[in-house]
């Protein structure tokens, strides 16, 4: 009797132990990158937390590395007895020995370490600090920190030659109003470890992904988006309003050389992310995430065709009436090449890109096998990598990262706002305008008041909480603004399952510790004293900006109409994660917080700041970036 008693206990304890079990984690691999003998994929899974190892060979998971934070970049020793993984979150990279499949040391970087780039001969690691701003070079024998430069903003990704390091900035750092605004790749001296320059893309430039570098170091290459952004969204089509991109960066004359466009002329290629090229330089992947494909672009064509060698007895050698190619024209005259940004057939037309579905959703991180055969795409939103012929695009194998969940409502919706198959001719995504569902630096002309007033892209966190949304507060609420979207900038009527999915994702988000907090996430001595000063009622901004949500959700007249405006008064907007969300106000007309606070304040109606002393105002700026 006792025994079939405790026979019962213990079965009933084996069912609460499985009814109270915590679920499968979500699987989301972003990055990947071959062992140099081919023979192993490693794959960061950003929310699982773990670090995949693959044997190639049999599209088989050998290993599940946990790791602190969010896994990002990757990056192997030449000899593969090591691999190196950015901890986002954790502000550290750990060296894992894949044998044992433990972290052999960590190595202390900048605020949410993303890529990773291995200088061997230097016996460097190089870490874009996406939060920081920032890029760590790390001494590898030492373990040690040499350096941080500082670059522009939200380095994302970065690749390197043996004598210089090229960082992808994701956003422009101007003002939208400012001719030539765009985002920038830096180059950084391996040398003397300082940023050398900033190389700018073409006017529009935003969310710039991966890089690659072609043999010899002489060619560079970037994918990124390209905004018309005074033209209004009713020009959607064809690529008016918005164009994804790849840039050629020439590195002996470091300068822009070239912008092609990856998409067709009635079909977009949206949100360009990953990067892989053959070690010959004839070849280029670019992994297309809003459209979940994949480009082979035929670089060495490409770069014939840009230098004018078009053989006269080419088809687009002969111009037709009415019209020539932009390649005959670059023939005649090698300054047209700057007019490629502009042209959509380009690369069709001379059959330079091809395009594969990949049969998942969210294609980011890519990496090619050291042979050249194999093609390894991450999945993000599959949960899944694919391995690839190279050389026809054909799937030679698929590996699921187990155990997963399905998703639920919140997941389900991020991978939509992240999915330009929703919007007309494939253009943008949600994402494309809102990366990380906050902003991309521009300012857009989204007919919510009319044509030809643009205002600044507004970070979508706690949207559902600080109602009206939009500048002017013409959606009441953020399920309103949602449907807009759609209906509106990406002309898709969406059924009521993708409006509940989209919102369920908006209210998932939460704010990410701010870089301007000290150790430990508290507020420096400067931005204690910002503290009391914005609270004080001498300045006032606390009565507009109160906590928690630092809105009082009302409009006012703060002095900052434009030329363009039809009205004076503007949404008090949150300023929670305002150390990310420049540029400010409604049009994106000041560049910093000190403008906002001084430059456009003359009359004291954004608070009053006349008064201050310089220091006080560092301190209030100090304050207003912890947030």
């Amino acid at each position: 009797m006792r025994k079939h008693l405790l026979l019962v206990l213990l079965a009933c304890a084996r069912v609460g132990a499985e009814e109270t079990a915590a679920p499968p984690p979500l699987r989301s691999p972003c990055d990947l990158a071959f062992r140099p003998d081919g023979q192993q994929l490693a794959v960061s899974d950003f929310t699982a937390r773990v670090v995949v190892l693959v044997e190639v060979a049999a599209s088989k998971v050998v290993s599940q590395i946990p790791v602190e934070g969010r896994p990002a970049g990757l990056a192997w020793y030449p000899d593969g007895s090591r691999l190196l993984v950015a901890e986002h979150g954790a502000s550290a990279v750990a060296e894992i020995d894949p044998a044992s499949g433990k972290a052999v040391r960590r190595l202390k970087v900048g605020l949410r370490p993303s890529g990773l780039a291995l200088v061997p001969e230097r016996r460097l690691l190089l870490v874009a600090n996406s939060e920081s701003n920032s890029v760590s070079a790390v001494d590898l024998e030492s373990g040690t920190e040499k350096a941080r430069i500082g670059v522009l903003r939200e380095p994302l990704f970065l690749a390197v030659t043996p004598s210089l390091a090229l960082v992808g900035n994701l956003l422009p750092e101007e003002r939208p109003g400012d001719m030539g605004q765009a985002a920038a790749v830096s180059l950084i001296d391996l040398e003397k470890l300082v940023r050398i320059e900033d190389v700018r893309l073409p006017p529009g430039s935003t969310n710039v992904r991966q890089l690659a570098v072609g043999p010899g170091g002489r060619w560079a290459y970037v994918a990124h988006t390209v905004g018309r952004t005074m033209v209004p969204t009713t020009q959607l089509e064809r690529g008016w309003v918005n164009t994804n991109a790849l840039s050629v960066i020439d590195l002996e004359g470091r300068k822009h050389h070239a912008t092609v466009l990856l998409d067709h002329l009635m079909e977009g290629a949206a949100d360009p992310w990953g990067l892989a090229a053959s070690r010959d330089g004839r070849e280029l992947w670019i992994s297309l995430a809003g459209v979940h494909q994949v480009a082979r672009v035929n670089l060495a064509g490409l770069h014939e065709l840009m230098e004018g060698k078009l053989p006269d007895n080419h088809r687009l050698a002969q111009a037709t009436p009415g019209t020539e190619s932009i390649w005959l024209r670059i023939k005649r005259d090698p300054k047209e090449r700057a007019d490629l940004v502009n042209d959509l057939a380009a690369l069709a037309s001379a059959d330079l890109i091809r395009r594969t579905p990949l049969g998942g959703k969210g294609p980011r991180g890519i990496d090619l096998a050291g042979d050249g055969k194999t093609l390894a795409v991450a999945l993000y939103y599959s949960g899944a990598v694919v391995l690839l012929e190279a050389e026809t695009g054909k799937v030679k194998g698929r590996i699921e990262l187990e155990p997963h969940r399905e998703p639920d409502l919140a997941r389900t919706g991020e991978a939509i706002f992240h999915d330009a198959t929703y919007c007309f001719q494939h253009w943008l995504s949600c994402s494309t305008c809102h990366p990380n569902a906050r902003v991309d630096g521009m300012s857009w002309d989204l007919l919510n008041d009319g044509m030809g007033n643009p205002k600044n892209t507004r970070s979508l966190l706690w949207s559902h909480k600080t109602p009206p949304t939009m500048s002017l507060g013409v959606r009441e609420t953020m399920e309103e603004a949602t449907k807009a979207g759609f209906v509106h900038i990406q002309f898709h009527q969406p059924e009521e399952a993708t409006l509940r999915a989209v919102e369920a994702y908006l209210r998932s988000l939460e704010p990410e510790p701010s870089p301007h907090r000290v150790a430990g996430g508290e507020l420096s001595p400067a931005a204690r004293k910002g503290q009391a000063l914005f609270e004080s009622p001498e300045t006032g901004c606390s009565k507009c900006h109160p906590a928690p949500l630092y809105t009082d959700l009302k409009t006012y007249d703060v002095g900052t109409r434009g030329a363009l405006d039809r009205t004076a008064e503007f949404d008090t907007p949150t300023i929670i994660e305002l150390y990310r969300t420049g540029p400010y106000l409604h049009d994106g007309s000041a560049a910093t917080l000190r403008e906002v606070l001084v430059d456009r304040n003359a009359k004291d109606q954004h608070g009053k700041t006349s008064n201050l002393s310089p220091e006080d105002i560092e301190a209030l700026i100090a304050y207003m970036l912890s947030l």
